[in-house]
């Protein structure tokens, strides 16, 4: 690619022969049980048969909701606003009205909307089906449920052209369909597209030079080898799993609940990938690491794994949506784990047997039980004696200072009680208080207090409720009387206030002799005395026991209330409180965690947690179990055994997923182009063979995703170049075959970063807590202003110099900058990125406060790197492509820099520093080659 003056478009390719697999994997998920649950009842054909079809509308077929009822079509595709489905459930036309009876909540509205903005994807053929018989035996012959099984390399047209197994298996393919592969890459692309592909950083001009001087034919392997022990590897490969994860910093849904300590478990990740942590260890730790056997020296390392489990959403529980705020997050739980780590929509069977795939409903109960029962609690990473005795020290804590509570709460009580009896005083004294206060006439209102022989703090309470606008029906009538003292301005009592507050006296007087009395010692019959008669609890609660009540003592104002004696008394017990405090025991770093589990689950029927079925034994999915395994039925089913059953290499889905989805992101296609759905609605393997064979020679690696990287990376498939050929582009346009190496542009992480690194402001720092990335200071975040400054977080902050991996990711409120380019959704598990091309990514890279910057620092390190501007061009496109500039781009370069200047209204950046904004916003800048 050659230098651009002006910013090229991003390119986006879309397959849009087919609908896109995860809009069918969301009809099941979440479209069909919503239809099952609210509209079958009157719109399918067991409707029909029953005599009960509403509007002549089948909503149980494809063909039914594309036909429409008698009232004409329900559905525009891609239109909810035109589409009649839709606004009948919104209740927005009085006529009508769906469900008639109970109007949907605003997610399943929200549902609704989406599948028709999605195209109204459908993936049900013909007549509406009845239940569906699964047949086990038959459907483990499915490629998926097979055992993966090692292959010889087939024979291929040039032996000498593979430099790895699986190479062959490519050449096969390509000599098949015709095809021959593109040459090889040249070094300069070639060790930039490692560099970025491992760490997300772009090569330095002396890393590319002593490649591109290397003879030796080890050269890129170990460039390849260094670039897998920096610690920047783990920052780039740990993001992909985090985005598998959905990770985030919050618990977002509709209310903020900061997750401050989740980056320990970002950091896990990272230093997992960094140091090498076997696959399966890296599932079963973060499946089960708190239950797995055997001796722990690290206890970080052991504990925060089961982070991957803790950050996932949490939903409020009140007592009315309490057990399906829990079935969403055992959904959750489920949803992440089977779709990151089998490759299987296992949460469609929630409500319904899958459709697709071998999974009866009864199965996701099975399995969900092992987080049925969970807690999502705050770990301590330590020891267990560690987490004990800190535990026993936080309790005993706690008792200290209840027992400081308690005492406060007490004599506060007693204080306020003593003057209920002089209630008519007080009255009388703050009605004067407040007529002068009103008509601010001279007040001293502790000398008034001391004359009248009433409490400075009392009287002004009283003044306070008798001007406020809440007011209990002990006090209406007093307060309308003081309300006419002030407007008069008259501090003598008439008439009506006298007989106002001498009716309270006795409303008091009367409620303190019966407190007294509910107060007294049980008779000799052993009876209690009878409790308040609520008339006087309301005058009591009104004037002593509220917290807006006159005679009422806020906590924070009893110190200045007690005698010598009592404060002598408090200093004695709070002392108690802070030696204690004092002597903290060692304690480890907290992280969201889990805890439990393993309860045995009823089916909820059509996913409804208040209306139960039958029982689910406990167990891992029957179509993935090995023959002969043992299984959980009868007894409880642990997160330990389900870690087990996901690593057991045996099981025919783990290893093979997770080498896919290393494969896709050195390729940008998968060898199972949907990463997270090996299912019947999945895509094929265009390799079977390959993705099988290199399977079972990762297990025998040691599950090593390093070894994984090395044998993928060392091969001729991908050193290929990307160059295009018009004769393969004619007859594989997509690069299934892979007979080159597919451009890709950078995902945002990786873009911004690269940026960072030309410019040479990056900082490299690795790990620590997420940063919001507008404080210029880095402040790390703190739980009590997270929201705050969460609000006004953006990723084109000029003070935000480290890596994007660590900043804020709140699901909450999603950072803009971050959501423009694509950063996917961190409610739920993500697969891949998806690459759109809008107009707003362009204004962002003409006019984003972050470009600027970056072309600013970027034109000061040129400048200084040499004294000549033909040096300096050729230091410029040495840092931002890796290679020398083309005489032609040097021409146009040295016209442009050495042309009269003439500032243009609104410029913002020197010939320089807009040189230097234009080599960063070019494709070849955001493209790997």
């Amino acid at each position: 690619m050659g230098f651009g003056w002006l910013l090229a478009l991003f390119m986006v390719t879309r397959a849009a022969a087919e609908t896109d697999p995860s809009a069918l994997e969301f009809f099941e998920a979440k479209v069909r049980p919503l239809l099952v649950e609210h509209c079958y009842q009157c719109h399918s054909e067991a409707a029909a048969r029953a005599g009960k079809l509403k509007g002549g509308l089948l909503l149980d077929t494809r063909e039914g909701v594309q036909k429409g009822g008698d009232s004409g079509l329900v559905v525009v595709s891609g239109k909810p606003e035109e589409s009649l489905l839709v606004r009948s459930v919104r209740h927005t036309d009085a006529q009508l009205q769906m469900p008639p009876k109970k109007r949907l909540s605003a997610a399943e509205i929200a549902t609704l909307g989406q599948w028709v903005a999605l195209g109204t994807p459908d993936p049900r053929e013909g007549k509406a089906a009845g239940k569906r018989v699964i047949d086990m035996e038959s459907e483990r012959r499915q490629w998926a449920f097979q055992p993966p099984v090692k292959h010889d390399p087939p024979a291929v047209s040039d032996p000498r052209w593979p430099r790895k197994p699986h190479d062959a298996f490519v050449l096969a393919a390509l000599d098949r369909g015709k095809l021959h592969p593109v040459g090889p890459a040249s070094p300069r692309d070639l060790i930039r597209r490692a560099a970025l592909d491992l760490t997300g950083l772009p090569p330095t001009p002396a890393e590319v030079e002593a490649f591109e001087q290397d003879a030796s034919p080890e050269a890129f392997a170990r460039v390849v080898d260094r670039l897998l022990d920096s610690p920047h590897y783990g920052e780039r490969w740990g993001r992909y799993w985090l985005d598998v994860a959905r990770y985030a910093d919050d618990q977002g849904n509709s209310f903020l609940t900061p997750s401050p300590t989740a980056f320990r478990y970002r950091d896990w990740v990272v230093k997992a990938f960094n140091d090498d942590l076997p696959y399966d260890d890296f599932i079963r730790l973060q499946i089960a690491g708190d239950l797995l056997p055997g001796p722990v020296t690290d206890y970080p390392a052991r504990l925060a794994g089961l982070g991957f489990q803790g950050v996932g959403p949490q939903f409020r529980k009140g007592a009315a949506g309490e057990a399906k705020a829990k079935a969403d997050e055992l959904e959750d739980r489920v949803d992440t784990l089977s779709r990151g780590i089998l490759g299987l929509t296992v949460s469609c069977a929630r409500c319904h047997d899958h459709k697709f795939d071998p999974i009866p409903t009864r199965d996701y109960y099975s399995l969900a039980a092992a987080y049925h029962g969970a807690q999502w609690p705050a770990r301590m990473l330590a020891a267990p004696a560690i987490v004990d005795a800190h535990g026993k020290w936080a309790q005993g804590l706690a008792a200290e200072k209840d027992k400081v509570k308690k005492w406060t709460q007490a004599r506060a009580t007693a204080l306020g009680r003593e003057p209920l009896q002089n209630a008519a005083a007080y009255a009388l004294t703050a009605t004067r208080v407040v007529v002068l206060r009103h008509h601010k006439l001279p007040l001293d209102e502790a000398a008034l207090a001391r004359q009248e022989g009433l409490h400075p703090y009392f009287l002004n309470r009283w003044a306070t409720a008798l001007e406020g606008t809440e007011t209990p029906p002990v006090l209406v009538g007093l307060r309308a009387a003081v309300a006419r003292a002030k407007a008069q301005g008259s501090v003598v009592p008439d008439q009506t206030l006298r007989e106002q507050v001498e009716s309270l006296q006795k409303l008091t007087l009367a409620a303190l002799a019966a407190l007294t009395t509910s107060e007294a010692a049980p008779a000799a019959d052993g009876k209690k005395p009878a409790p308040l008669a609520a008339g006087h609890d309301q005058v009591l609660k009104a004037l002593w026991k509220d917290p807006k009540a006159p005679f009422f003592i806020a906590e924070t104002d009893l110190a200045g209330l007690l005698d010598a004696s009592a404060k002598k008394e408090l200093a004695a017990l709070q002392a108690g409180v802070d030696a204690l405090a004092s002597r903290e025991p060692p304690s480890g770093p907290l992280m969201p965690s889990v805890q439990g589990g393993g309860q045995a689950m009823r089916v909820f029927v059509r996913g409804n947690p208040e209306n139960l079925g039958e029982p689910a034994p406990p167990g891992f999915l029957q179509a993935l179990r090995p023959p002969g395994g043992p299984t959980a039925e009868g007894r409880p089913f642990t997160r330990l055994e389900l870690a087990e059953a996901l690593a057991d290499p045996r099981n025919p889905l783990t290893a093979r997923v997770f080498v896919n989805r290393v494969w896709h992101y050195h390729f940008g296609r998968g060898i199972v182009a949907t990463l997270s759905n090996f299912g019947k609605l999945g895509s094929p393997p265009s390799h079977p063979e390959l993705l099988d064979t290199l399977t079972v020679r990762f297990i025998e690696a040691g599950w090593s995703i390093k070894w994984l990287h090395r044998e993928i990376m060392l091969s001729a498939t991908y050193q290929l170049s990307s160059d295009p050929d018009a004769a393969n582009l004619a007859s594989d346009p997509g690069n299934v075959l892979l007979w080159r190496m597919s451009p890709r542009r950078l995902d945002i992480e990786a873009w911004r970063d690269s940026l960072l690194s030309i410019a040479g402001v990056l900082d490299p720092r690795v790990g620590g807590p997420s940063i919001d990335q507008t404080t210029p200071a880095l402040k790390e975040v703190a739980g009590f202003n997270f929201f705050t400054r969460m609000n006004g977080m953006e990723a084109d902050s000029p003070g935000g110099r480290r890596r994007t991996l660590y900043a804020i990711i709140s699901r909450y409120a999603p950072n803009p900058t971050l959501t423009l380019f694509d950063f996917p959704e961190p409610n739920v598990t993500s697969d891949q990125r998806n690459f759109t091309t809008v107009p707003q990514q362009q204004l962002f890279v003409l006019n984003s406060p972050f470009m600027m910057e970056m072309s600013r620092a970027f034109a000061k390190r040129l400048e200084t790197s040499a004294t000549e501007d033909a040096e300096r061009l050729r230091n410029a496109w040495a840092l931002a492509y890796g290679r020398a500039p083309e005489t032609r781009e040097t021409a146009a370069a040295l016209a442009f820099l050495q042309a009269p200047a003439k500032p243009e209204p609104g410029d913002r950046l020197n010939r320089w520093e807009q040189l230097a904004h234009a080599l960063l916003s070019s494709n070849e800048a955001a493209f790997l080659p």
